[in-house]
């Protein structure tokens, strides 16, 4: 023990206090994470994804879209059964798996489902369609899951062409859609009440601050106030506002600063505290992409609004689309595509993606990066985790393996080492369920 400390002493003080925070760290990151058999333990209630046949994987790169695999497809998985009986139930829903991986969001309740398409179906006879002849989207669909076993589409219409992402509200009252108007004097941002399963009541909110032709990749609502948060992938910048819905009418009043963040957000979370946004860049290209959190409110300018600022940021792996937290708030997973959408025989081809895990402080927004997970799977846009925050669901949208056709949702374990405190893993499990290739936006309903 003395010979220990002599040591510590010669590293020097910061040194010391770091080593001790980060064994308090991993004590406490391994005593959330009981150890588990082989049993399988994911929790809620289902799990729901969409799957894009239209296009392969390489037809981000070399424009040829390849050969379909059925329809355009949402997938329920319920998850109230023994494990080797779980399976996907599909319906047809067109979808595309261009923008992010947001084109399905559900009810709070459950019960609905409404998709978008941010690119239509391929034309029909052409021999070598390409990724330019996928029309602008607009078709939205909305699903009712009431018996998960026989899904029915309940209403589909023209909404906004060209969109991005759709999310309902806390209390499933409305629904909102962020979208590319060709008209450029249009709000990106259109806003549905949401009434006995139909989308009624459209509205073009005004948004302070927005300079046409910006790129809205999404928003998020935060859990308990009527505030939300837009992604600004033009400026790659965070904006803050407040909200109303009055008379069928939503309005938007700013709510602070802007923030500033890593170039092309995709996705973004608040945590369960609501003090914090975390949000994923992408970074185009080859470099590792990152995750960001963002501090609410942490100082009041002079004017006596509050400011936003980061409180911290971690790398991710190359192209990190995907983002999910605990239901806890203290871990963040990235899906990152890392080279898996190139042609196969294009020598930039890697043959694997990866997750990459973070521990996330929920009182001060301090990220830690802990690792990061290779796998033989292509191009994995959506991630979630269970209702124990000891398991994820991650979206596969296709395989290197020809024996594999199709997409699948693969189940991970997030577990750690009895005998080593420290030590912190993500070990993809041999369950998997398949579903129509092209899986690329997956929700859970808890």
């Amino acid at each position: 023990m003395i010979r220990q400390v002599k040591c510590l002493k010669l590293i020097g003080y910061q040194w010391t206090l770091f080593v001790i925070l980060f064994l308090s760290l991993s004590t406490r990151v391994n005593s959330q994470i009981p150890l588990t058999g082989a049993n399988f333990g994911f929790r809620g209630r289902y799990l729901v994804a969409v799957s894009d046949a239209d296009m392969i994987a390489s037809a981000y790169l070399d424009g040829h879209l390849g050969p379909t695999q059925g329809q355009d497809a949402l997938s329920i998985i319920q998850l109230n059964k023994p494990v080797g009986q779980l399976k996907a139930v599909e319906i047809g829903a067109s979808n595309s798996v261009t923008g992010p991986p947001s084109s399905v969001a559900v009810s709070p309740d459950g019960r609905y489902a409404v998709v978008i398409e941010t690119r239509g179906t391929r034309p029909v006879g052409k021999s070598d369609p390409l990724f330019n002849d996928l029309p602008p989207g607009k078709v939205v669909n909305v699903i009712d899951l009431l018996d998960p076993d026989h899904p029915k589409q309940i209403q589909q219409i023209d909404g906004p062409e060209r969109p991005l992402s759709v999310l309902f509200n806390n209390d499933g009252s409305l629904v909102a859609i962020t979208y590319r108007p060709q008209d450029t004097n249009r709000s990106p941002l259109a806003i549905y009440r949401f009434d006995k399963g139909k989308l009624v009541d459209l509205s073009l909110p005004d948004i302070p601050g927005y300079v046409s032709g910006d790129v809205l990749n999404g928003l998020v609502f935060h859990p308990s106030r009527d505030e939300l948060v837009l992604l600004n992938a033009t400026k790659s910048t965070l904006s803050f506002f407040t909200f109303t819905y009055q008379r069928n009418t939503f309005r938007l009043t700013p709510w602070g600063n802007s923030v500033g963040v890593d170039p092309d957000p995709f996705k973004a979370q608040y945590t369960p505290n609501g003090r914090f946004v975390v949000v994923n860049a992408m970074y185009p290209g080859s470099v590792r992409g990152s995750v960001t959190a963002v501090g609410l409110a942490v100082d009041t300018a002079k004017d006596g609004s509050p400011r936003h600022q980061i409180v911290s940021r971690a790398l991710a792996g190359v192209l990190p689309e995907g983002l999910t937290m605990s239901p806890d708030g203290t871990w963040i997973v990235t899906t990152n595509l890392e080279q898996s959408t190139q042609p196969f025989d294009n020598a930039k081809q890697g043959f694997y993606a990866s997750l990459t895990l973070l521990h996330l402080d929920p009182e001060s927004g301090f990220l830690d990066r802990v690792g990061e997970y290779s796998f033989d799977g292509i191009l994995p846009e959506s991630v979630v985790f269970d209702n124990s925050g000891r398991y994820l669901a991650v979206a596969t949208f296709d395989h290197f393996d020809g024996r594999k056709p199709g997409g699948s949702i693969d189940f991970w374990r997030l577990t750690g080492d009895y005998f080593n405190p420290k030590r912190i893993e993500l070990v993809k499990t041999g369950y998997s369920i398949p579903v129509t290739r092209g899986v690329h936006s997956m929700v859970i309903v808890r």
